[in-house]
């Protein structure tokens, strides 16, 4: 999926930084974020009003290096969010979840909170571009359950959507859910007001909708706008180098270490038989 900006786009990805930021991060109207964190933990129960929370734990980790995501709050009944939005490849996405919630939960529990029954609900949400679930549907809600799927804590939940896998067309969008995921997708490839599905007209999507819109944006936005792009553009290209670097690396060992044929490593490093001929061929020979 394509969420470059470009001088002819009317309107800006919501999944670039620059998008997130101008509608999740709202802070001078946070309609859209209730709403949409209401669909997305796809509750019957509105959210009136949200503070925003820190969005960083500062040197958590072995390393003393901070985890940060993209955005925390919490609602007018003490439920925390944390909301973080990936474009690249996340094979450990998992594993970061559980850091950021656990450590609001090893926080609340710091602060003499003892009575486990009346712990906040933590709600850790990832937007993916790409899938990292083995499983069909673009929306997953994880809690702890038993070997049957019964349910046996929801103090803390796990939400996933995955865009890669959401297919469903404009008529087919009914609920918050499925229009908010559809606009995700798809805000940034209009170019006439005449695409507009009707539920664009809904309060809380128009907010987020004119957030967005470049030709209303100051000067001043607009060159945030083209920093950030030019940032982004920058440390997509340095990761895609490291990738490619790890997988040279990798089809390097396979060649050197097994007898394998070209066919057979490309298989197994999900990469192009050239690719691997090409690494072969910078090989020393003996």
């Amino acid at each position: 999926m394509e969420t470059l900006y470009t001088d002819d786009q009317i309107f800006i990805p919501i999944i670039s930084d620059y998008g997130f930021k101008a509608t999740f991060g709202n802070e001078a109207n946070t309609l859209f974020l209730r709403k949409s964190l209401q669909a997305l933990i796809k509750s019957d129960i509105p959210i009136k009003e949200v503070k925003f929370d820190k969005n960083t734990f500062e040197g958590v980790t072995k390393d003393s290096r901070s985890g940060i995501f993209d955005l925390a709050c919490t609602d007018e009944n003490g439920n925390h969010f944390i909301v973080e939005m990936q474009y690249g490849n996340t094979p450990n996405f998992v594993q970061r979840m559980k850091f950021y919630s656990l450590h609001k939960f090893n926080a609340m529990v710091k602060k003499g909170k003892f009575d486990y029954s009346i712990l906040e609900k933590i709600y850790c949400v990832g937007i993916l571009a790409n899938n990292i679930n083995p499983y069909e549907h673009f929306h997953n809600v994880s809690n702890i359950r038993n070997e049957q799927g019964e349910l046996i804590d929801d103090q803390m939940a796990f939400i996933t959507v995955e865009l890669d896998k959401f297919i469903l067309q404009e008529v087919d969008c009914q609920t918050d859910l499925q229009k908010l995921i559809y606009t995700m997708k798809t805000i940034h490839t209009v170019t006439q007001p005449t695409q507009f599905p009707q539920f664009w007209n809904e309060e809380w999507l128009k907010v987020a909708i004119d957030e967005l819109d470049s030709r209303r944006m100051t000067p001043d936005e607009k060159a945030s706008l083209e920093i950030l792009i030019a940032r982004n553009a920058e440390a997509v290209n340095a990761e895609n180098r490291r990738i490619k670097q790890e997988k040279e690396k990798f089809v390097t060992n396979l060649l050197q270490q097994t007898d394998f044929d070209a066919n057979k490593i490309a298989m197994l490093t999900d990469v192009p038989v050239d690719f691997v001929l090409s690494v072969q061929q910078q090989l020393p020979t003996n």
